[in-house]
């Protein structure tokens, strides 16, 4: 095994060969170094709360799946189809440039366009395990911890799952976006355990989960319907944990301490909207530049729901948690995002259909 650092991720796409056989000599690992100010603390107090977050853990390990058995890999979706749904509404299905690609090349471009997206969701997730590990150390109460280290080991059952997909069904990683890059950097780096909650568990986990929804209603390949579905059900605990932790530890910090995280909220929604403007696939096969890319998806009315069923999942989760301070209001009103304010919170959640046995491949629900 090799070790390489290097200042930055990687910028070009990764093609991975059927027929490439690794060993352990010629694997090269590629790293980027970053350092945090991590305060970490101990808990003596070993207390067992019947609460919410008690209630949470148990159901993890209750529902606890294993990516490399309970998945169908042998289903391979057929290489003449799209795997997701064909719509004239989509940006690009208007474009002249899309519609001279021939079928073949259409497909290529929608295998290309998931990875994309999916490399995104994989970036993502290796960025949750990181914070995951970090706030296992530095929560301050037992209970928190162990939900923490349960997080972890889903997130990095994610990690494994999406990488799966990616090099086995699609063969082809894209490089991480660089605002969502920034988002990371920012949570990863920073030494308040609280901060890292946020940006965590109600921000980029929140908007996963919106991600992952879309992503499973419209997909036809019933593999990565079974896999989102599953990583939906773990994503889903994972943000009524930060929800219902938060709520009360927010409620103990003075009006500016609640005011500067409001803003760090903001900030990372802000981050967070450019995140979800991936280009590279369009620049590729509809030949525009970056920039022209960019304008095109903003000006899309598809692109205005996707960010606007996205961020119904963030917003009334920021209120739950009193973190929609009058100072940054009227900054979330500008973006277009405060009518989202009294949608429903991820606070209450079903139990009963949280613990439903996990569905079988083909036997999914498709609808949102």
């Amino acid at each position: 095994m090799k070790i390489r650092k290097q200042n930055g991720p990687p910028e070009d796409l990764i093609y991975f060969d059927e027929d490439l056989n690794l060993t352990q000599n010629n694997v090269e690992d590629v790293v980027e170094i970053f350092k945090t100010p991590l305060t970490g603390s101990y808990n003596w107090d070993y207390t067992v709360a019947d609460n919410r977050i008690k209630k949470l853990y148990e159901l993890g390990k209750e529902l606890n799946w294993n990516g490399s058995i309970d998945l169908n890999w042998d289903y391979t979706h057929p290489s003449d189809e799209r795997l997701i749904e064909p719509d004239e509404e989509l940006p690009h299905e208007t474009l002249e440039a899309y519609q001279k690609l021939s079928e073949e090349e259409k497909i290529l471009f929608d295998r290309h366009s998931t990875a994309e997206l999916m490399s995104q969701f994989l970036h993502g997730e290796q960025g949750a395990l990181l914070v995951a590990s970090q706030l296992a150390s530095c929560a301050p109460t037992y209970n928190a911890k162990l939900y923490a280290a349960s997080q972890t080991f889903d997130e990095a059952r994610h990690v494994e799952v999406f990488n799966k997909y990616l090099q086995d069904k699609i063969g082809i990683h894209y490089p991480i976006n660089p605002s969502l890059k920034l988002l990371l950097d920012k949570i990863l780096t920073d030494e308040r355990w609280d901060l890292k909650f946020i940006g965590m568990q109600i921000i980029i986990e929140g908007l996963a989960l919106a991600a992952f929804q879309m992503l499973k209603s419209i997909t036809k390949d019933p593999l990565l319907k079974q896999l989102l579905h599953y990583v939906v059900r773990d994503e889903a605990r994972h943000v009524t944990f930060g929800i219902n932790y938060l709520e009360e530890f927010i409620q103990t910090l003075t009006p500016e301490e609640i005011n500067e995280r409001a803003q760090f909220a903001y900030e990372a929604c802000v981050i967070s909207r450019e995140r979800l403007i991936n280009t590279k696939a369009e620049q590729r096969f509809l030949k525009m530049s970056e920039e022209d890319a960019r304008e095109f998806q903003l000006n899309t009315k598809t692109f205005d729901m996707f960010r606007n069923f996205l961020f119904s999942r963030v917003i009334p989760n920021l209120s739950r948690i009193g973190l929609l301070t009058d100072e940054v209001r009227p900054k979330f009103e500008a973006l277009g995002l405060l009518e989202y304010e009294h949608a429903p919170d991820d606070f209450e959640c079903d139990w009963a259909e949280m613990r439903k046995p996990l569905e079988k491949f083909g036997q999914i629900p498709t609808a949102l």
